[in-house]
């Protein structure tokens, strides 16, 4: 296997005898090969385009077939399988459509003609074949970009997906993907062209991350400031770890009136400053962290566990109270199909649940845009008056490797008169700091999770024009984390807005060749974290 995509990735160059991450050889392969499949039903979707032809049960499956390849999604091998056969359904299916239409559906070879073999072990052969460092003829720089492309589109799919589940659907957002992915595939392209298609699925990620606030803001209302407990209640307990609102909301539905609180855990912990979950009494708190002691964390939880995306461990053994739920699997796990969640529910009130009541303190979350602009008047007042000399964004995702202490560092190095801004799991490496405030400003503002990106953007684009200066101009510094692909994507989002001199780490992508590189420092000033204080003293100089 040769696996790249994620910051983990084994000595700094490339998982090639199991996954850092826990990912098998054998998922390693079905997941390039429903890659290529993927590519094959983007040719087909890109052709249809040009004849006026669009479906979207093949944009909707594209982008949870691509999403199910992010990192820590799905390693349950027989999903894959199913996958696999589905794609080549779907893309058959588009393929007479276009046909009819008029449009060109004929594929002799290729990812378009492709055929899955019979079994999974001969579909693990061919996975093993259609990598991306099985063309060892193309330019490092431009397979370098393709890399790029193709984990930020899987970054985007994973969003646009959310997105619709809520409803918010954009026939531009599916058109980049098939566009992305198709592209991949073309031999005719130099790097100028990748570099373009590469922000251009920033662009797009933008507004996927647009849809997917819309969602969110629509069907729960925009987050307002919330304190959350991060102690425990005597009872029944269900802890909830991932991404998806939705499915915590149907959890809670079902789960209400039965004597059993609901806790978030990981990137679930902005849930509570929405109104529409709030409103649940058996809502109760925050549970754990997100990556550093999440195997123990999940160990000692006396309740069962539900698991709704990725950004989360593959689990330590295979525990009956852990469950999964949407694209999430893994081999031994209970899978629940749908929205039943009475199997999670059962286990709850089997289990022993928290023996007594505890105070472990509180956070507060829900400085959403809505949240921070509702007093942008106090905040322009505060920066004019010299109160708030400078703000800092520290976000982005967490991980298991060392040296995610600097952001630790970081912020509690950050001097009393800044602001910092945190969004995403990388803010659990100091999410229960005490900051105080500036002038009834918390200092440690939470804007939510990876794909408030979008809010934070806002919030940085609202100041701008209060400030009537550009974003780069603000007292504004960016220090990110980065772990897997949806961190790719926001990136990809931030230099298409043309945003420079991001510090970016733990360490710096494997995919990205020191061409590539030089690119990113010339046109964007991207540098690698160094130290807290000496960024810190370059932040506050510049």
């Amino acid at each position: 296997m040769f696996c790249n995509q994620c910051e983990q990735t084994a000595k700094g160059e490339g998982c090639t005898k199991s996954g850092v991450c826990g990912k098998p050889p054998d998922v390693a392969a079905l997941q390039d090969l429903l890659t290529y499949a993927v590519k094959g039903l983007a040719v087909v979707a890109t052709e249809g385009r040009k004849v006026g032809v669009k479906d979207r049960d093949a944009d909707v499956f594209a982008c949870q077939a691509i999403f199910s390849t992010l990192t820590n999604v799905d390693f349950d091998p027989d999903r894959f399988v199913s996958l696999l056969r589905r794609c080549v359904e779907v893309r058959q299916s588009l393929a007479a459509k276009v046909k009819a239409a008029g449009g060109n559906a004929d594929f002799a070879d290729g990812p378009a003609a492709f055929q899955p073999a019979g079994t999974a072990e001969e579909m693990v052969k061919q996975g093993e074949g259609v990598g991306f460092r099985a063309d060892s003829d193309i330019d490092p720089d431009i397979r370098s970009l393709q890399e790029i492309l193709t984990y930020g589109i899987r970054g985007t799919a994973a969003y646009a997906d959310h997105a619709q589940i809520l409803g918010q659907e954009d026939d531009a957002v599916y058109d980049f993907i098939h566009e992305g992915m198709a592209a991949t595939l073309r031999k005719d392209l130099g790097l100028d062209d990748w570099v373009g298609l590469v922000l251009k699925c920033g662009e797009t990620n933008l507004r996927a991350m647009e849809l997917l606030d819309a969602g969110n803001t629509g069907t729960y209302g925009h987050p307002v400031p919330t304190s959350v407990p991060l102690g425990a209640k005597k009872g029944k307990a269900i802890l909830v770890s991932g991404h998806d609102l939705k499915d915590l909301e149907e959890l809670l539905k079902q789960s209400e009136g039965k004597g059993i609180n609901v806790y978030t855990h990981g990137e679930m912990l902005p849930c509570h400053g929405y109104p529409e979950l709030k409103k649940y009494s058996h809502f109760h708190g925050h549970y754990g962290t997100a990556w550093q002691n999440q195997a123990k964390e999940f160990d000692a939880f006396p309740g069962a566990i539900l698991m709704t995306t990725n950004c989360i461990q593959k689990p330590k053994g295979y525990d009956d109270k852990i469950f999964t739920c949407g694209l999430v699997g893994w081999p031994g796990v209970t899978h629940v199909a749908g929205s039943d969640f009475s199997p999670v529910i059962e286990k709850a009130l089997a289990l022993p649940g928290f023996a007594e009541d505890t105070d472990a303190g509180s956070v507060m979350v829900g400085f959403a845009r809505n949240a921070v602009m509702g007093v942008a008047d106090k905040v322009i007042e505060a920066v004019k008056g010299g109160a708030i000399r400078h703000f800092f964004l520290v976000g982005g995702c967490d991980g298991a490797k060392p040296g995610r202490d600097y952001y630790t560092e970081f912020v509690e190095k950050v001097p009393d008169d800044c602001v910092v801004l945190t969004l995403a799991c990388g803010k659990f490496r100091f999410f229960d700091k005490q900051l105080g405030d500036i002038g009834g400003i918390p200092r440690l503002l939470d804007v939510g999770q990876c794909n408030d990106a979008y809010s934070a953007v806002q919030i940085a684009v609202a100041l701008s024009k209060a400030f009537d200066v550009g974003v780069n101009e603000l007292p504004l510094s960016m220090v990110l984390s980065w772990y897997e692909q949806k961190a790719v994507s926001i990136l990809l989002t931030l230099l298409h807005l043309g945003i420079k001199g991001i510090r970016l780490g733990p360490s710096l992508p494997a995919f990205i060749t020191p061409n590539v590189l030089d690119v990113l420092v010339k046109n964007f000033d991207i540098k690698p974290i160094s130290t807290p204080d000496e960024d810190l003293k370059a932040a506050l100089a510049a």
